[in-house]
């Protein structure tokens, strides 16, 4: 069986077919919840991205079993809306911290952004678990092809095949400034790499010995509704 050529990467003009940390023009195509299997009913919100269509250019396919519904028009990525995942939980102050209702703290600020509040407003009552309204937001907020502007902070981690991937999410507030607002208004932060990117630390190999160990990722007990 011949090596495949038709699925390296990169768009066919030397792009990437994913977005790395930095200063973005997004939409959000969907959002979903994910398992944080560090703490029991914690959970991550990612936001599955795209920026804005790039000429010619020719992302990953729409759907992967099915090239004839062709492919994503920009650059994609899966990005968490905190480091951190939301759970219920007390911060070091000693303030309460309620899962589902800084999700919601962070949907509504979102929703805000984007101008579709209202969409938010009319759903009050209509949804009995945080999942049914992450379902609800998918199929009917109307933000479908409009964009932001986001500050994606991430890790570097290295992929399967070798290659650098990163872990990415919103960054906290800082200096009123934020992780995403409208386009050109001035209201996001500005993407600094010596706070916003962790690199992949290149180590000296000195032993290759069975106590050799990798550490879990950190988990916090600090949550923010930023």
């Amino acid at each position: 069986m011949g090596l495949s050529t038709t699925d390296l990467g990169t768009g066919g003009n030397g792009l990437p077919k994913t977005i790395s940390p930095g200063n973005h023009v997004l939409k959000i195509n969907m959002i979903d919840l994910e398992d944080f299997k560090f703490i029991e009913g914690a959970k991550h919100l990612i936001l599955h991205v795209e920026t804005q269509p790039i000429a010619d250019f020719e992302g990953f396919a729409l759907d992967k079993d099915n090239p004839e519904k062709g492919h994503y028009d920009g650059q994609i990525g899966r990005v968490k809306a905190s480091q951190y995942a939301f759970a219920d939980g007390e911060t070091k102050t000693g303030i309460k911290i309620q899962r589902d209702r800084s999700i919601l703290i962070f949907l509504q600020s979102l929703c805000k952004t984007f101008g579709v509040n209202e969409w938010f407003t009319e759903q009050d009552g209509k949804h009995d678990t945080i999942e049914d309204f992450v379902d609800a937001f998918n199929a009917s907020a109307p933000i479908k092809d409009k964009y932001l502007e986001f500050c994606v902070a991430g890790r570097e981690y290295e992929g399967k095949t070798g290659y650098t991937n990163y872990d990415m999410w919103l960054p906290k507030s800082e200096n009123r400034k934020y992780s995403f607002g409208e386009i050109e208004e001035g209201k996001v932060i500005t993407f600094d790499e010596s706070k916003h990117l962790k690199k992949l630390e290149t180590k000296e190999v000195k032993s290759f010995g069975d106590d050799e160990f990798t550490t879990p990722p950190k988990t916090s007990s600090d949550f923010s509704l930023d």
